[in-house]
């Protein structure tokens, strides 16, 4: 039987039983200073490794006291803003050369980075019959699920999938990095075909374009775009490629690998992280919101209006239902989000004049409006932002791309970092990431089978007292 045909009220009483004995008081917490999601108290995070890939920095610390400053990124110890300032003062695509210095630690020579580059086109053709085996026999309305699963798929085609060694580990992640948005364009297309009805098409891979510009390239069915549009699209994927391992799907990849496991294992799995609409899923979540935000006011020039269905998204009263205001806030950042900055001053620019300049003011509003909201609604006084993905769901709009596609340009672009903590990872980690968990549960003795009642299934129950405490 699929679980989904399981009747209702099976399941809810099941659930029942997970609710009584699998709840725990959140005052134990307090208790034992369990630091829930590797957070300290005041919102730091937990640290748990050394890295030389990627700093995020968006505080510092003062007598003890966490103090709020200009967030700040960079790879390798190379601001991102000085990146972005030279791809566009030069007028180049400016992916590829992250990808490399993600890798290998250094800016790319002219030539380098052209050889990478040539390196790249050869690596983006998938296996001979991979898109029929895998991708169209079984297709998904998911592409975020689908995307693992072909990341997992290709262990299969690999001679050499469990050798952990720099160099295969090496390989293994310039393929994929290769060879992601590939695998994104062909599973959007099925997608079309068997969930929206749609015509698909698969379109040649040209050898001398740049990351940015196949994907438009694979996407449009007339093959069609504008160098400004790719460079567009070359900015987000700049922005997107690494953001620190302790970013949720980055440290999902370092802990798989940590383990010993093979190269395709540890990627699927920052995929599934990624998916989640607290962490790469929030920028559908905020196209989402900028719908129900023009659904809810009528005019977008009136702050108190606007402020008033903010409260309302908070309260719970309005939006998805969660209380999040989706691309406000982040776990590091705290006066401003460098990505977010960048990204606002392009979506400013290529919005004006243009049907999209009143979604642009809307979302200008949200980010004005939404810290004294959150202060006055929460009670607390906390300092808050915009993040990366509050502008970048209208720039992917602007860009005529479809949402499905939202989630996986981000994972299309941060293949490049979980490659580059992976490989890190597996140099100068050298344990597996193991965690400790305190058990509150009680000690019972076994019952045997036939002498268990329903009284005897409630034991679980009073499974909550601390060991010091019995």
């Amino acid at each position: 039987m699929a679980f989904s045909a399981l009747p209702q009220d099976t399941l809810s009483n099941l659930c029942d039983n997970l609710r009584k004995n699998d709840n725990i008081p959140p005052e134990f917490y307090d208790k034992y200073n369990v630091k829930r999601g590797l957070r300290n108290g005041d919102g730091t995070g937990v640290m748990a490794g050394l890295t030389k890939v990627c700093s995020v920095e968006g505080y510092y610390i003062e007598d003890g006291e966490k103090l709020p400053r200009e967030g700040r990124l960079t790879y390798r110890g190379v601001d991102i803003r000085d990146i972005v300032g030279g791809c566009q003062a030069e007028n180049r695509f400016g992916y590829e050369e992250v990808v490399w210095l993600l890798l290998f630690g250094s800016l790319p020579t002219a030539a380098r980075l052209s050889r990478f580059s040539d390196i790249l086109a050869r690596c983006r053709e998938l296996p001979q019959n991979f898109i029929e085996d895998i991708i169209m026999h079984s297709p998904s309305a998911n592409i975020m699920n689908q995307l693992a699963r072909c990341v997992l798929a290709m262990y299969s085609y690999d001679e050499n999938p469990d050798d952990t060694s720099m160099e295969n580990v090496l390989r293994q992640s310039i393929q994929l990095i290769a060879q992601m948005p590939i695998m994104m364009s062909y599973i959007y297309q099925v997608k079309k075909r068997n969930f929206y009805r749609k015509s698909m098409y698969i379109h040649p891979i040209k050898p001398e374009q740049k990351t940015a510009e196949v994907i438009l390239n694979s996407i449009r069915a007339n093959r069609k775009f504008t160098e400004t549009e790719a460079k567009l699209l070359d900015l987000c994927l700049m922005l997107h490629a690494d953001h620190g391992g302790g970013n949720n799907s980055t440290f999902t990849t370092r802990v798989l690998s940590s383990s010993g496991t093979d190269t395709y294992s540890a990627i699927a799995a920052g995929i599934g992280s990624l998916k989640g609409p607290k962490h790469g899923g929030a920028n559908l979540k905020v196209a989402e919101q900028l719908d129900y935000l023009k659904n809810g006011i009528r005019d977008y020039d009136d702050d108190d209006e606007i402020a008033a269905f903010l409260a309302r998204i908070v309260r719970k009263e309005a939006g998805d239902g969660n209380g999040l205001i989706y691309g406000m806030g982040h776990a590091v950042y705290t006066l401003s989000d460098p990505r977010s900055v960048i990204l606002k001053k392009e979506a400013q620019k290529y919005a004006a004049g243009t049907e999209y300049e009143e979604d642009f003011k809307l979302l200008d509003a949200v980010e004005r409006l939404t810290p004294a909201v959150f202060a006055r609604e929460k009670k607390i006084n906390k300092k808050i932002c915009s993040n990366v993905d509050l502008y970048s769901g209208l720039i992917y709009k602007m860009l005529r791309i479809p949402a499905d596609l939202y989630t996986p340009l981000f994972t299309v672009a941060r293949t490049a970092g979980w490659c580059a903590h992976r490989i890190e990872e597996n140099l100068t980690g050298g344990r597996i990431i193991r965690p400790a968990y305190k058990s509150l549960s009680l000690p019972q003795g076994y019952i045997p089978l036939y002498e268990r009642t329903e009284d005897t299934e409630q034991y679980g129950e009073r499974a909550y007292i601390p060991s010091d405490e019995r």
